[in-house]
């Protein structure tokens, strides 16, 4: 009876352990990561950009769209490799941080060699992948220096130019205009290099949520403008350059 008994307690001992599953791991490498899933290539709008003060830095952003959670940047060891083999990218441990208070994304990070970079998100059930980014900061630095040229003849909607492809490789423009508290007040994509606030007839992707706010007459404003390649690199980046409304 004894021995029945001690079986009996063994079993049950045994039948708890049992239940004791390891979890998963997750993997790092984004062609696993979506393996199974929903996704989608191209969804997610980021680009990268080198940082004005540490040579090797690069600073990639990212814009997320409503509800979006779970940001992730993935890596690749070096530029030669193809870009668009999601085998290629590992996940690197990094949090992103606010950026225009939170209408865009950031990561930051010194990178010792140039790589593509891919930014993820989920939305809902869906993997949101963006184009691979190529990171140029030692090869092709970002420029901080271009000149913006503001005309007010047309009161409160001035007309922001620039130099057109001021060191080559253009391939879009993506312009902010926001307030002196960075609230981003209109968030558009123009080929030409110029744009009009708030005239949308040369836009050709606008990013901007709900209907702008007219100008305030006297009051200073910011403007922002990325000059973005092909490979998602913004070759320029003038940030906040400060006007009065006339």
């Amino acid at each position: 009876m004894k021995l029945v008994k001690a079986l009996s307690i063994l079993f049950l001992l045994v039948s708890c352990g049992s239940d004791d599953t390891p979890e998963p791991i997750e993997s790092n490498i984004l062609s696993e990561v979506i393996e199974g899933s929903a996704f989608e290539v191209g969804a997610v709008i980021a680009c990268a950009a080198s940082d004005v003060n540490t040579v090797s830095q690069v600073n990639v952003y990212f814009y997320p769209e409503n509800n979006a959670t779970n940001f992730k940047l993935y890596e690749t060891v070096s530029v030669d490799v193809n870009p668009n083999d999601f085998s290629n990218y590992t996940l690197v441990d990094i949090i992103d941080t606010s950026f225009f208070n939170g209408f865009l994304r950031q990561y930051s990070r010194v990178i010792d060699t140039e790589k593509w970079l891919i930014v993820t998100y989920n939305l809902g059930e869906d993997i949101k992948i963006s184009n691979p980014i190529r990171s140029k900061q030692f090869s092709k630095a970002s420029v901080f220096n271009q000149t913006i040229t503001i005309n007010q003849n047309t009161s409160t909607m001035p007309l922001f130019s620039w130099e057109n492809d001021l060191v080559g490789d253009n391939a879009i423009y993506f312009q902010i205009v926001s307030d002196i508290n960075d609230t981003v007040l209109s968030a558009t994509y123009t080929f030409e290099s110029n744009f009009q606030y708030y005239n949308t007839s040369n836009v050709v992707l606008n990013v901007t949520e709900g209907i702008p706010p007219d100008f305030m007459v006297n009051e200073a404003y910011n403007f922002t403008l990325m000059d973005v390649s092909e490979d998602n690199w913004v070759n320029v980046l003038t940030l906040n350059e400060s006007f009065i409304v006339e």
